[in-house]
Order: C-alpha cells, then structure tokens, then sequence
C-alpha cells in the first residue's frame, strides 16, 4: 500500500514507521498509509524560519499576489485527479467543488486584492501618517513586515484542499512560510494538490513544508515568531493553546473550533411564503452537504412556536427526498462521512442528545451504489429540544455530522437568546422579510457570532449560502468557536505580520517608506512628470506650476457651469455671521483650477485620471487671490491588467495649492493611471527605417527559416493585408477563443518565436519573393509603412480581416505590428 510522503527542508521524506492507514469512506478498501514516524521536526522549522523565511520575505507583496494566481491557475488545470480522489473521502460532486475549486477560488481572491492593494513593496504602509510636532518636521507612521518565524497549520479533516488553502492563502502572501500538517482522514487529497505545488515550480525554496499524519512533538520547537493555525474541536485547541512551547514563547495562536451554529425563521415567514421555502431548502443543504461534516453546518434550528411542526413536517419531507450513497453516481446528493472513525464519535454525540431532546426524524434511505456495512454512511437525524431555555445539551454537544436540533421561540428577543446560548458561533442566520425583526434579531446575537446571514427572496438568487465562508470576509467566531479570525480580505493578513511604528523627519519617513510626506524634499526637473512612464515615476518627482489669479468672473461662471448656487458664492448680502469675508471661489473650482495649472497638454504616459482621496480644504480663496500649485508623486501601486487595457500602474500625486502668502488652501491626493514602457518598437517610420538600415543579405536569423529579404516581405504583407490589399477571407482562430487572442494584442508579453503560421502547411515558403533584392524590399515595405500612418487617419473606423486574430480596428493593427515587428527584428539582431 503506497505511503504518502512527508515534504520537509526541500524534499520528500517517507516515514519509518507502519503510519495510519487511510480508507475509502465509500467502500471501505484502503487508499494508503500516512507516517510521520523518523521526521527530523526541529530541523523542519529552522528549514522554514531560515531558508524559507528570507525567500518569501523578500518578496513584494505584488509578487506574492502574482505567485498565487500563478499557483491556483496551475492547480485548476489538473483538478480532474483531485475530484477523483475526493470522492474517496465520502464527497459528492458538490461537496468536492466547495472544497477543490473554493480553495482556489481563494488563492484567485487574495492575488487580486494583492495586485489592486497592496504595494509593490516587502512591508506595508499601515494607516495615515501622523504628525507630532508643531511645525510637521517630526512624523510617525506604521508598517507591517512578515512576522519573522514559521507557520504550522493544523487542519481539519472535513476540508483537505479548502482548509490548507484558505490559511495558505493569507500566510503566503503575507510573507511567513508555512508547514501544512492536514488531518491523517483524506490526507492523501492534500498530499496530491501540495505535490502539484510544488512541482509547478512557482513557490520559492523553503516557503512550503507537509506533514501527513500524526504531528508528534512538532508544537515543542515553535518559539517566538512562530505562529499556529489549528482548525478542529475546541476541547485539542485549548490544550494546544496552553501549551509551554506556546503560551511561554509568545507564540501566535489561532483557532477556529466547534460551533453550534443557528438559523432563526423569522416570525413572519410562515408556510407558503418565500422565505418558508428558502428556510427548508437551507437548513436540508446544510444538514447535508460534506454529510453535514461543516464547522458552518446549521445544527440548532430556531422556528416560531407556532411553525414547530410545520417546519419539522417540510424538513423531514425534504431530507425523505435527499439521495444518499455512492458519490460517483449522478443521483447521489449526500454522501458518507469521512470514515468509520468518525462515524463512530457521531453516534456517540447522538446517543448524548437522545438523553434529553426526542429524535423526531431518523432517515431510514436505501443507498445508491453502496452499503451501510462498507461505507461511513448515516441518515439525517431531526432532533426536538421542546424547551431550550432548560435543555441545555442541544447548546453544548456538537454531532459532527447530519444532525440538527429543532427548539422553538416566541419573539425576537428570545431568537436571539437562543442563538446566544451557543456560546460563540461561526456563524448564524436569520431568514425573514421583516427588516425590523432581522435587525433587532441581528444586532443583539452579533456578540457571540463571527458571521450574520441574512436571507430572504430578496437576495436568494445571488446568495451564496449559510455555511459558504467567503475570503473578503471574516471567517472565525467567538467564544467556543475559538475566538479566531481568518480570510476577512487583507485583514486576515494582519495575523502574520508585524506591525512597528517609524518616527522621523519627512525626508526619514518619506525614504523608508516609499511614501513621500509632506515637507520632504521635492525633486524638480525640466520634464513634466506626467511625460514619464510608470517605471521612470519616482517618489517625490514634482512640479511648481505658474500662478493663477482668481477673478470675480470665475465665479460666476463656475457657479453657472456647476449649478452651484450656493450663497457663500453667490450672495455677498448673506455673509453676516459667517466665516467668509466676501464671496468665495468654490473649492472644486479651486481643484478644477489646480489641475488646470498641473497636467500636461501634450499626450503621454498619464492615460487616465484613476481617482481622487483626502482632499481637503483649509481656507477660503477670494477674487484676487492667486493660486500656485506644487504636485509631487506620493506613491506607485503596481496594477495587473486584464484584456483590453493597457499595461499600467497607479501613481498617487499630493496636491498642495497655496496662495500668495504661501498659505496652504486646498490638500489633495489624485491618482492617475500610468503607461508602462512598452517592449515593442514605435511605428514611427523613420524609428524603423533606421532599424531596417541594418539588415543585409547575410544578417543570420536566431530562430526559423525566413531569409532577411523573406522577412522583409513578411512584414510587408502583414502591413498590407492591415490595408485591405488583399482582404483576408478566413480567420484561422476558433471563435469561441478569438476574443482571448485579441486581448493578448494589448499586454506586454512578446510573441513566441516557435509560433506555426496556421495557415501555412509546414513545409510550405512563407512567401514567394516579389521584390528584385533586399534593398528594393526594404523600400517597398517602408512605402507601405507609410501608406498604413495616412489611411487610418483619412479612415479611423476601418476594420480589415487577420489570419489569427479576425478582425481588427486601426489600435488592434497599431498594436499587432508592433508586437510582429519587434518579433522579427529581434529574429535578426536588429534590435
């Protein structure tokens, strides 16, 4: 029986011991053997805090962002043999998406919140800069670097890809490394989805280790630094948490642990309504989804006094109408639990129920393609705790598994109690249309919930469910849940990271943190800022504008041209008792007029005014007053960019506006989007004659078979074909992928040089010569260079046919032969 192998300092490593052996939750056959039996655990952790500390540290935020996508892109396409061993666990299709493709799904998450938020940088500016001292020469701020030290992430069976991916989604990009020690049941899923991790080649040296099985004595060697993420019963957690190595090393510690989760039916959502339905249909999905193996799972039912058997009437109906057995067949909704293991303990928590709430439900299904013998299969089982003000052991004992209890209530103050008596949830829910009752209802339990959900027909076609923990939101929950905090959008960050605060001069604060602050030295230069390309923008470029003297006119017409009649404006008679001395300019003139003063006519790099923040204005400016404005780039945010847009990054600009007494008015951040040097040469006709010039006869090609006078026609035709002359009849890519192919025209990636023509057999010559030599080719090509510049500017809304791309409009053929151009003269050497 294979042994899964542990990945620990960089390789894989067997244990020597007999190890756990795993079996098949559906057949009960054995799937492999888990040993951690001979592992050097010391020597593991000093591997990640060294090796895979100064690794994943030194990376950007930015580039950690890009790591996970890089990752989960890689993982997606080899999900087949992850579904495949997933349904080994118990999971049916569903159960296994959740799991698989949810996991992914929040690595995907965390690298767009990366590459859209997070700097380009290996620490993080934290907050707004605060001054303290009188004349702003003395500053504070914050930053947060990765904490210096190794995660261990001990992780639940239920979830064996979710559960590793969701922690190592926010670790990574934080910077920390990480040891993933999955629960043994399933392990052999995490151990296929960690080995495709590693071979993708992506991750750095020592950022990621594996354990499969037990964990040993890997918690005595974690120290201050470290930190420990453990998912599974609250009663392991807090033994683990008052651990030595633990509570004497000052060793972060977070825990998400048993919940007895609620759903409340509001008073108003009585049989017949939507909300009737909504609420049957949630609490079967999540009685039976993982076979109700969800830390999220509904397990305290709270229904109207009045609905109690309405309720427990429809349930059971629809748990009747549930398939349970073989996930692999097509008619399978609920699967087994993860192993007789666990079957067993679930039994012994409904046997505890049993003593003080009836069974009012106990499925009694056929399976489909299975057997209760082999299998870890169990029917739903309805529990009725007829007075849950003094039956308590509903509100303490957890069946992980298809179990759920029924408990009515008589208003919202008592919903609300009951779903306090869980003593700390994950999560809880209220189904109702009445916005009064929900928000009485919600804001009284929230103390005790990590997560509200509210539904009703209102969102019930986009909602995403009860039990769906979501990355940009907080997942944990107080009290018995165990009082952790992951995902939550970058505030799951926050866990990993050091947060320390810098003081200093501007000029300290502004090169320490890439940030510039105001009263540090500003950099003046003959070129306008916004005629520099992203990567050229350096923090603390600037520009002093001329002055402008603000005129009674002005106000008027802005007044006129805003709408804005405000009487501070308008009416000098009004002005009695106010702040202002005669009529004032309108701040967004102030702002309308600054940026007058500081953009740049002339086309550049600057494609787009992005945003605006924090602007704020100090005193009133009054005709005959003159503005002058000082712009300085504040800080660069690296941006990724997806189809049509061109490649660029964000640059934040400090707008100061002062007036003639060097009084500061108005205060500004604007942001613009930046254009990044592009790899691929200017269509410029005389840039490519220069370039052309250097082509001769015997000029050797790097790569391919074309001639330099074939190359040179090449182009050419590609130029005409752009032209019309002649019209492509055909386009060569399938249509279902054409629009993928025509956004690749606007990234910056270069095309591959073993590209096959697809419309060219392959021992076909790409072009028989028309031109007498290499000479007459080069003009010819030149000519219709030329010929291409005019005619999209006498017919900018012509649109010609190519072979791979279709159809394309005067920017798509700017920007194909850019890309095809650049490609052949770096064939030949001449660029």
């Amino acid at each position: 029986m294979e042994k899964l192998k542990n990945y620990i300092y960089g390789e894989w490593v067997e244990g020597t011991g007999n190890g756990i052996p795993l079996y098949n939750a559906v057949t009960g056959e054995q799937v492999a053997v888990s040993d951690t039996e001979g592992l050097h655990f010391e020597q593991a952790l000093d591997y990640g805090r060294t090796v895979g500390y100064n690794n994943l540290s030194s990376m950007t935020f930015y580039d950690r962002g890009e790591m996970l996508k890089k990752v989960a892109l890689y993982l997606l396409e080899r999900k087949k043999k992850y579904y495949e061993l997933s349904y080994k666990t118990g999971a049916t299709h569903a159960d296994s998406w959740v799991d698989i493709e949810g996991g992914f799904g929040t690595f995907f998450t965390y690298s767009g919140l990366a590459k859209r938020m997070l700097p380009n940088t290996p620490f993080w500016v934290d907050g707004e800069t605060q001054k303290i001292s009188a004349n702003g020469t003395f500053l504070g701020t914050h930053i947060l670097t990765p904490s210096e030290g190794v995660s261990i992430q001990i992780n639940a069976y239920n979830f064996p890809v979710w559960g590793m991916l969701e922690k190592l989604s926010t670790s990574l990009l934080a910077g920390v490394p990480s040891i993933v020690k999955p629960s043994p049941y399933g392990s052999y899923l995490t151990n296929a989805v960690f080995q495709d991790m590693i071979e993708s080649g992506v991750l750095p040296e020592g950022a990621l280790q594996l354990v499969c099985g037990e964990p040993g004595n890997i918690l005595d060697y974690v120290q201050d630094g470290d930190s420990v993420l453990f998912t599974g019963s609250a009663n392991t957690g807090r033994k683990l948490k008052s651990m030595p190595s633990i509570a004497g090393n000052a060793v972060r510690f977070n825990m998400e642990a048993d919940s007895l989760n609620c759903s409340i039916l509001g008073l108003d959502a009585k049989p017949g309504t939507p909300e009737f339905d909504l609420f049957i249909k949630e609490v079967r999905t999540e009685m039976t989804t993982k076979a109700g193996q969800k830390c999220t799972a509904i397990r305290r039912i709270i229904v109207p006094e009045h609905l109690i058997g309405d309720v427990q009437n429809a349930l059971s109906k629809a748990l009747d109408q549930t398939k349970i057995g073989n996930p692999l067949s097509r008619e399978t909704r609920m699967g087994s639990l993860v192993g007789k293991q666990q079957y067993d303990e679930v039994v012994r928590k409904v046997n505890i129920l049993k003593t003080e709430n009836e069974l009012v439900y106990d499925g009694k299904h056929e399976l489909v393609d299975a057997d209760y013998d082999n299998g870890a299969f169990m029917s739903p089982k309805l529990f009725l705790n007829d007075k849950p003000f003094k039956k308590n052991i509903s509100h303490d004992v957890e069946a992980f598994g298809p179990v759920s209890t029924l408990m009515p209530y008589k208003d919202a103050e008592e919903a609300a109690a009951l779903a306090k008596r869980g003593k700390g949830s994950l999560v809880g829910s209220i189904i109702s249309h009445d916005e009064k009752f929900i928000a009485e209802t919600s804001w009284k339990m929230a103390s005790q919930h990590g997560r509200i959900f509210v539904l009703n027909r209102d969102n019930a076609k986009e909602s995403t469910g009860h039990g769906s923990p979501l990355p940009t939101l907080m997942h944990g929950g107080p009290g018995r849940a165990g009082g952790g905090e992951e995902m939550g959008g970058l505030n799951g960050l926050h866990f990993f990271l050091q947060k320390t605060a810098i003081q200093g001069s501007p000029d300290v604060l502004t090169a320490i943190t890439k940030v510039y602050q105001q009263g540090a030295e500003k950099k003046y230069a003959d070129k306008h800022p916004f005629q520099k390309y992203f990567e050229d923008v350096e923090v603390g470029d600037s520009l002093e504008t001329a002055g402008r003297t603000v005129t009674d006119a002005d106000i008027v017409n802005f007044s006129n041209v805003s709408w804005d009649h405000f009487y501070a404006h308008t009416d000098a008679t009004s002005l009695t008792g106010t702040i202002f001395d005669k009529t004032v300019a309108h701040g967004y003139f102030i702002l309308s007029a600054a940026a007058g003063l500081f953009v740049s006519g002339k086309k550049g790099p600057v494609i787009a005014n992005y945003g605006l923040e924090n602007c704020s204005f100090f005193k009133p400016v009054y005709s005959g007053d003159t503005i002058t404005v000082y712009l300085t780039a504040k800080e660069k945010i690296n941006r990724g960019v997806k189809g049509r847009n061109i490649p660029s990054g964000v640059v934040k600009w400090l707008v100061e506006v002062v007036n003639q007494r060097e009084e500061v008015v108005c205060v500004a951040t604007i942001l613009t989007l930046v254009a990044k040097h592009s790899p691929f040469i200017d269509l410029n006709v005389k840039n490519v004659q220069k370039i052309v010039r250097g082509l001769t006869e015997t000029t050797p090609s790097a790569w391919g078979k074309m001639s330099p006078q074939q190359m040179i026609e090449h182009l050419e035709h590609g130029v005409l074909v752009s032209l019309g002359e002649p019209e492509a009849d055909k386009c060569f890519t399938p249509e279902e992928q054409l629009e993928k192919w025509q956004d690749s025209l606007y990234n910056h990636r270069k095309m591959p040089k073993d590209f096959p023509a697809p419309f060219l057999a392959e021992d076909e010559t790409l072009l028989e010569l028309k031109h007498k030599n290499l000479e007459a080719a080069k003009q010819s090509f030149l000519d219709n260079l030329q010929r291409f510049s005019i005619y999209y500017k006498e017919n900018p809304q012509a649109e010609h046919m190519n072979f791979v791309f279709g159809k394309l409009n005067k920017e798509m053929w700017e920007l194909m032969h850019k890309k095809h151009f650049t490609h052949h003269f770096e064939q030949f050497g001449l660029i």
